[in-house]
């Protein structure tokens, strides 16, 4: 079983320069790719004079996550696809107990290793912790990670276990499951991607796990930080564009339901001052509406919906029952 790690670049030099050395130590097993989005700084000429071993893929365009994947790994022939930010350290024997996963369980189309903060190596980090779920209204949640509230590591999560997503920081996806769900959807960008990948693998039965014995560190926020309103505008859009495309039951309802919760985080934000965030959720809201054809378009094509969620509302569990850590809900 051949395995690819790829990397996508932007413009990204620093970030290779501290974390490209973990990658290249242990990852023995793997081939190593960087695919760049037509970035405009010397970081491949950076990549070409230090590391000449390693393989770019020149994207022609900056496509954002989505569209830079697709397009890169069109070029890429290994087994196992493993999608890996740049801004990931990663540990020795990452890898083996993800092989050894997709060996053992041709069931298994995604894997996501447990993803802790490099800055607070003792606690989960935001994007994914330790394996993704959403609720009814496609909020995502994670074990080790709800909203702002994150767990600290105490081993509580070293399973392997069946999760609902699995965060694209660190994304492993067989080759020929990505290629038949045709991978991202493009009109994303960024973010919530890999949950829209995983969602649509899961309506077709493929199963996402997280192993916790696999362990990287992820920065997180190196392109687009928390409290910049663009990744709140992504964020609040690309989860409409999800649950549109992929749930099941009265979509009416849901989608009206959703709505009027992304006002109330409208209102959280307006007693914040955050005045940007609430004009990013406005214009993430109009965007959806300009979408809303071509979406139903999409949830046409993808007949086969299953149940998705085990919380029907995680905004209700976390600030109004006040359930903060994964294992209390």
């Amino acid at each position: 079983m051949k395995i690819a790690v790829v990397i996508l670049n932007w413009n990204g030099k620093e970030l290779l320069k501290k974390f490209l050395p973990s990658v290249i130590e242990h990852s023995q097993e793997a081939t190593i790719y960087i695919a760049d989005n037509a970035s405009t700084d010397n970081s491949m000429a950076f990549i070409k004079a230090t590391y000449p071993k390693i393989k770019i893929i020149q994207n022609k365009k900056n496509g954002g996550y989505a569209k830079g994947y697709n397009d890169a790994l069109k070029h890429v022939d290994e087994d196992i696809f493993c999608l890996l930010n740049s801004d990931v350290e990663v540990t020795r024997n990452w890898l083996s107990p993800i092989i050894t996963e997709f060996k053992s369980h041709k069931e298994t189309a995604i894997i996501q290793p447990k993803i802790l903060d490099y800055n607070n190596k003792s606690h989960f980090e935001y994007a994914g912790a330790a394996g993704g779920f959403i609720d009814k209204y496609a909020y995502p949640y994670c074990r080790g990670r709800i909203f702002d509230t994150i767990e600290k590591d105490e081993s509580q999560y070293n399973n392997t276990t069946e999760i609902f997503w699995a965060s694209g920081a660190c994304f492993f996806i067989r080759k020929e499951i990505f290629e038949t769900l045709n991978g991202f959807d493009e009109s994303f960008f960024a973010h919530m991607e890999e949950i829209d990948l995983c969602w649509r693998a899961f309506n077709l039965d493929y199963k996402t796990k997280y192993v916790g014995t696999s362990t990287v560190y992820h920065v997180g926020g190196a392109t687009l930080q928390n409290t910049n309103p663009h990744k709140t505008y992504l964020n609040f859009r690309n989860s409409l564009f999800t649950l549109l495309k992929n749930a099941n039951g009265n979509l009416f309802f849901l989608i009206l339901t959703r709505l009027l919760l992304d006002g109330l985080a409208g209102f959280k934000f307006l007693f914040e001052f955050k005045f940007t965030h609430i004009l990013a959720i406005i214009k993430a809201h109009f965007s959806f509406y300009a979408n809303l054809s071509r979406l139903l378009k999409n949830r046409k094509t993808l007949t086969k919906r299953k149940k998705y969620y085990n919380k029907t509302s995680i905004v209700w569990l976390y600030f109004v029952n006040k359930k903060k850590h994964f294992n209390s809900l």
